[in-house]
C-alpha cells in the first residue's frame, strides 16, 4: 500500500532530507512539497493525503495553526529544529515529532508508527544518502568496503572515494541491511561480501586487516562463514 505524502518547510534543504530518505521507502509516495504552509491549504483540502511531514516555525502561517484549519487531518509527523514544541505537537495528537537534523534510523523510526505502515517497510538498499557538504550525496552500497567511527562522526571507506558524515557508527550501521554489513569492532562496521579473508581475529578487506573485537568475534565468524 502507497502512503500519499505531503511536505510542508520553508526551508528547501529540509525538504530534499525528507524527500532522499522517503526514496528509500516503497511505501511513501511524496505527492507534493510545500515552504509556503498557506499555499498547501488548498491541496490538502481537495487531495487525498495519509501522511504529512510538517515544519512548525514558517511565515504567515506555523505549523500548528495549520493543522488546527484543517477540516480533514492526515497522519502528522512534525520537522521541527525547535524541541521546545514537542508536548504542544503530542497534545495535537501528532504521530511523532523529529527534531532536526534528522537521521534516517529516526526516520524510520517514525514511519513504523503510522497506523498504514503496520511496521512493513520496504527499504530500497541499492543505494543510501548521506548528507555531505550541505548536499544528500547518494553512495552505492556495493562500493561501500568498511565504515570507521570518528567518534561523532564516520569515515565511509567505498571502492574509489572516502566520505566523513556527521553520525554516529552506531546509527549509520542501524540505516544499512543487515544480511549485508555487520559491526565487527566498536570502531567498524564492514561490508561481509567484501570480506577476502578470515584468520583468527582479523578480517582482510581490499587488502587491509582489520581486527575483530572480541565481544563481536562469535556472530562475525558466523556471519562471515554462512
Amino acid at each position: 500500500m502507497k502512503l500519499n505524502c505531503v511536505i510542508i518547510d520553508d526551508e528547501p534543504l529540509a525538504i530534499k532530507v525528507v524527500l532522499h530518505y522517503a526514496a528509500q521507502i516503497e511505501q511513501l509516495d511524496i505527492i507534493a512539497s510545500f515552504t509556503n504552509a498557506l499555499e498547501s491549504l488548498q491541496f490538502l483540502q481537495e487531495n487525498q493525503v495519509d501522511l504529512l511531514f510538517l515544519d512548525i516555525s514558517m511565515p504567515q502561517i506555523d505549523g500548528f495553526s495549520l493543522l488546527e484549519s484543517l477540516s480533514k487531518k492526515p497522519e502528522v509527523i512534525i520537522t521541527s529544529a525547535h524541541a521546545e514544541y514537542a508536548l504542544k505537537g503530542f497534545e495535537m495528537d501528532v504521530l511523532d515529532y523529529m527534531v532536526k537534523p534528522i537521521s534516517f534510523p529516526r526516520f524510520l523510526k517514525a514511519i513504523n508508527k503510522s497506523k498504514f505502515n503496520h511496521n512493513n517497510l520496504k527499504i530500497n538498499k541499492d543505494y543510501i544518502f548521506v548528507k555531505i557538504d550541505k548536499k544528500m550525496k547518494k553512495i552505492y552500497m556495493n562500493d561501500i568496503l568498511i565504515i570507521e567511527s570518528l567518534k561523532d562522526y564516520v569515515k565511509i571507506i567505498t571502492t574509489s572515494k572516502n566520505y566523513v558524515v556527521h553520525q554516529t557508527l552506531s546509527g549509520f550501521t542501524e540505516s544499512l541491511p543487515q544480511s549485508k554489513f555487520i559491526r565487527i569492532h566498536r570502531s567498524y562496521t564492514i561490508s561481509v561480501g567484501k570480506v577476502s579473508s578470515l584468520e583468527g581475529n582479523r578480517v582482510e578487506i581490499n587488502g587491509n586487516k582489520y581486527t575483530i573485537g572480541r565481544n563481536y568475534l562469535e556472530k562475525t565468524k558466523a556471519t562471515i562463514l554462512n
